[in-house]
C-alpha cells in the first residue's frame, strides 16, 4: 500500500500533482490505471477523530451519490475517495445568468436540503449545471458536520443571485403554485439539519451484535446493518475456519451508541509449506501433516499401475509439496491400490551403492526388504549379489533382497600368550658392619652369605578382546529437518569411520534411513550435519 508521500496511491492511481491539503485530506490529480485523469481525495487516519472523520463523510457520499463519485475505499491503511470530471457550467455562474429556469431553482434548492441534511452548505460542494440540473462533481471532506444556522448562512450567500431575479416559470395552469415547495424545502432542510446535529450529538443506543465464529463478510454486514462502523485486525487460532471472526471489541451485548466503532479479529494464520508425502503410507503422512498442523483430508483410492506405486502408498497429494498453505488446512491423497497384472524386472545393480540399487527398484515397481551384508574388499554398501537375478521377469510389487559389501576382518588363529608379570620387589639388604681387618699371620677368611633366589615371574592374564558383531541402523528423519549436508559415521572399539552416507535434507525430510555394518565392541552411530553431530542413535540387531 503506497501512500500520498510515494508516487503511486493503492498500487494503481498514479499521482500527477498534489491539488490542495487541507488537514487529514490531500486531494491529488492522478491518472488511473485505463489512461485517465481522475481527482483522489487521500485520508491520512492517525487518530480515532481522523477514522470517525473519513467514516462522516463515507455516510454523506452513500446518502448524496454525487454525479461525480467514482470509490470509495476504507480499509486499514487505505481510506480515500476517488472523483471524475463532470461536464457543466459551475453553480456560480448559472445562477448569475438573468432569469435563470424554474426547474433549474428548484434543483438546487432540493439539493441545499439534501447536503444539509448531510451537514453540509452549498459551497461545500463543487456543483455544476448541465442544462438545468444541477449536479455534485466534487464534496469537500469536513471534520465535523456544519450547524444548521452557519448552513443556513452560507447557503444565502450561495443563493443571493435569485434575490430580485425573475425566474423562468412554465405557462402551465396553476404554475402560481410552484414556489409553494421551495419554501417547504427551505423549511425542511433547516428542520434536518437540526435533527441531523442532534442525532450527532446524542446517537441512540444499540446492542452490539455477537458475531464470533461468523464469516468476515457476514459479520461485517450485519453489523454494519445495525448502525455500527467495523474494523478488521488480523490473528490467528487454532480449530477455527480461516476467514471467520475470533475476537469482537466490543463483546457481544455491549450497549454501544450508533456509528461507533466494532473491532472484529479475523482469524488469519501464518502461511506453512506443504510437506512431501508421496510414497509414505497413510500412517506417516499423518505423523508428517501433523508436524506441520495439518490433518489428512479426502482419502482417494487409485490405481498405481501407471505409476508403479505399490499398494498403501501415496500417489500424489493436493495442494503439492513445496505450495503454501495455512495451518489447519487438509491435504487431500491419492493411495495406491497396487499393481495390477504387470511384470517388471530389475536390472543388473552389482556394483552400485545400495542407495543407487534401491531406487532402481522403486522405479521397476519393488520393493527392498532384506538386505545381507557380507564382508568384502569392495567399498562398504556396495551391491554384491542381488536376488531376483538381474532382468529376471517377477511381479510388480515383488521383494528384493541386496547383498552388500561390509568391511573383511580376521579372526586371531589362537588366543594370544599371556603376558609375565612384572618380578616381585626385593626385600632390603640389612647393613653388614665392616670387620676389622686380620692381624697379620691370621687366615682370612670369608663368611658364607645368603643367596637370594631369583623369583620367577607370574602370567598376567590376557585382556579380553571383543569380537567383531553385526548391528543395524534404523532412523526416520523428521520432517522439519534443518537445511545442511548429513552424514553418517559409526565409532566402535577401533575408532570412528564414515559410511556410504551422504544426503541434503530435502532429500532426508521425513524418510526412513537404515544400514547392517560389522563393528568391534561397543558402537554407536552418529548423524552428522555439515560435519557437526546432530544426532546419536543406538545400534540395534540385525
Amino acid at each position: 500500500m503506497t501512500a500520498q508521500g510515494g508516487k503511486v496511491i493503492d498500487g494503481k492511481y498514479e499521482v500527477l500533482r498534489e491539488l490542495t491539503v487541507q488537514g487529514p485530506v490531500t486531494l491529488s490529480e492522478v491518472r488511473a490505471a485505463e489512461g485517465v485523469t481522475r481527482q483522489v481525495a487521500w485520508f491520512t487516519v492517525a487518530s480515532p477523530a481522523d477514522r470517525q472523520a473519513f467514516h462522516t463523510y463515507r455516510a454523506a457520499l452513500r446518502a448524496l451519490a454525487p454525479a461525480g463519485l467514482t470509490d470509495v475505499v476504507a480499509r486499514p491503511g487505505a481510506y480515500y475517495a476517488v472523483w471524475q470530471p463532470v461536464a457543466g457550467q459551475p453553480l456560480e455562474a448559472a445562477l448569475a445568468q438573468k432569469g435563470p429556469a424554474q426547474e433549474l431553482v428548484e434543483g438546487v434548492q432540493a439539493l441545499a436540503t439534501a447536503l444539509a441534511a448531510q451537514g453540509y452548505a452549498l459551497d461545500d460542494a463543487t456543483v455544476v449545471v448541465d442544462g438545468t440540473e444541477a449536479r455534485v462533481a466534487y464534496l469537500t471532506p469536513l471534520a465535523t458536520p456544519r450547524t444548521p444556522e452557519d448552513i443556513s448562512a452560507r447557503n444565502a450567500r450561495t443563493l443571493a443571485p435569485l434575490k430580485g431575479v425573475r425566474v423562468k416559470r412554465p405557462r402551465e395552469p396553476g404554475g402560481w403554485l410552484t414556489f409553494v415547495p421551495g419554501l417547504l424545502l427551505l423549511g425542511g432542510a433547516a428542520y434536518l439539519g437540526a435533527q441531523a446535529v442532534q442525532i450527532y450529538l446524542n446517537p441512540p443506543l444499540r446492542e452490539v451484535l455477537g458475531v464470533t465464529g461468523q464469516e468476515a463478510r457476514a459479520a461485517a454486514k450485519m453489523l454494519v446493518g445495525a448502525g455500527f462502523r467495523v474494523h478488521f485486525n488480523e490473528g490467528q487460532a487454532g480449530g477455527r475456519p480461516i476467514g471467520s471472526i475470533i475476537r469482537q471489541d466490543p463483546p457481544a451485548g455491549t450497549n454501544l451508541p450508533v456509528g461507533r466503532l466494532v473491532t472484529l479479529t479475523i482469524n488469519n494464520p501464518p502461511a506453512i509449506e506443504v510437506p512431501r508425502l508421496e510414497e509414505m503410507n497413510l500412517a506417516q503422512a499423518r505423523d508428517a501433516l501433523k508436524d506441520r498442523a495439518m490433518t489428512v483430508g479426502k482419502v482417494v483410492k487409485v490405481d498405481g499401475t501407471l505409476t508403479s506405486t505399490p499398494e498403501g502408498r501415496i500417489v500424489a497429494q493436493l495442494p503439492e509439496a513445496g505450495s503454501s498453505a495455512q495451518q489447519g488446512q487438509p491435504v487431500q491423497l491419492m493411495v495406491s491400490t497396487g499393481i495390477q497384472g504387470k511384470d517388471t524386472f530389475l536390472p543388473n545393480v552389482s556394483g552400485m551403492t545400495f542407495e543407487q540399487a534401491r531406487e532402481y527398484a522403486r522405479a521397476a515397481g519393488l520393493v527392498v526388504t532384506t538386505v545381507v551384508p557380507q564382508p568384502s574388499d569392495a567399498r562398504e554398501g556396495t551391491v554384491l549379489e542381488q536376488s531376483p537375478a538381474p532382468f529376471a521377469r517377477v511381479k510388480v510389487g515383488s521383494p528384493v533382497k541386496l547383498t552388500v559389501a561390509a568391511p573383511r576382518y580376521s579372526a586371531p588363529s589362537r588366543p594370544a600368550d599371556a603376558l609375565p608379570l612384572p618380578p616381585a620387589p626385593l626385600p632390603e639388604e640389612p647393613v653388614v658392619p665392616a670387620e676389622p681387618e686380620p692381624a697379620p699371620g691370621e687366615g682370612t677368611g670369608t663368611p658364607d652369605s645368603a643367596v637370594t633366589p631369583p623369583v620367577s615371574p607370574e602370567e598376567i592374564p590376557a585382556e579380553p578382546v571383543a569380537a567383531p558383531r553385526t548391528v543395524s541402523f534404523a532412523y526416520t528423519f523428521p520432517t522439519d529437518l534443518p537445511e545442511g549436508t548429513y552424514t553418517l559415521v559409526v565409532r566402535d572399539d577401533t575408532g570412528e569411520r564414515p559410511l556410504d552416507f551422504q544426503y541434503d535434507a530435502a532429500s532426508l525430510a521425513g524418510q526412513p534411513a537404515s544400514a547392517t555394518i560389522t563393528v568391534t565392541g561397543d558402537a554407536v552411530f552418529v548423524v552428522q550435519r555439515d560435519g557437526q553431530d546432530y544426532i546419536t542413535v543406538t545400534p540395534g540387531n540385525p
